[in-house]
């Protein structure tokens, strides 16, 4: 499995800290207080593996995440992870999954240039012969009614998390 560093953005303002996933493995990661928007009438669509290793990357999925086709395939689909993302709203996304069930969600999502983007995310698990082999995840433009009455939802989760962790 490939994890990819970021480079701090070339100007302006930005936060970094080193992130640190589940798996235990951890990066030093840049971001920005700039929002790219959903592109209009586009779906951003992502096939990973059991392990959450991303297989395939549809073009509206390289272009918003700004990383190559070539980076995407074989890393973490986590390298998406926004920092302001408290780690509980992954835990229903796998609770469903493990359980064959579809998952949907309001995610806020970090570029590789430190921007980031929302999405109301879709994800399936992939099951042949009775085998979960995968997941597929369907993103669309999100409602901007929603993502504002979740960004407190989200702090407050974030915040709580930081406590229980002792930082």
């Amino acid at each position: 499995m490939r994890l990819l560093d970021m480079t701090a953005p070339a100007s302006g303002s930005y936060r970094e800290k080193r992130q640190t996933y589940y798996d235990g493995t951890s990066r030093q990661i840049y971001w920005t207080e700039h929002e790219v928007p959903f592109p209009e009438g586009r779906l951003i669509v992502s096939r990973t593996d059991r392990d959450g290793i991303i297989t395939h990357a549809n073009d509206a999925f390289v272009e918003m995440s700004a990383y190559t086709q070539e980076e995407l395939l074989g890393a973490p689909h986590y390298i998406l992870r926004h920092p302001e993302m408290p780690a509980i709203a992954f835990q229903g996304l796998w609770d469903d999954c493990h359980a064959r069930k579809k998952w949907h969600g309001y995610v806020k999502n970090l570029r590789k240039d430190g921007a980031y983007y929302w999405v109301y995310a879709t994800v399936v698990p992939n099951i042949r012969h009775g085998i979960v082999e995968g997941y597929t995840s369907v993103r669309r433009k999100p409602s901007r009614t929603k993502i504002n009455e979740l960004i407190p939802v989200y702090q407050k989760l974030l915040d709580e998390e930081r406590v229980r962790q002792g930082q």
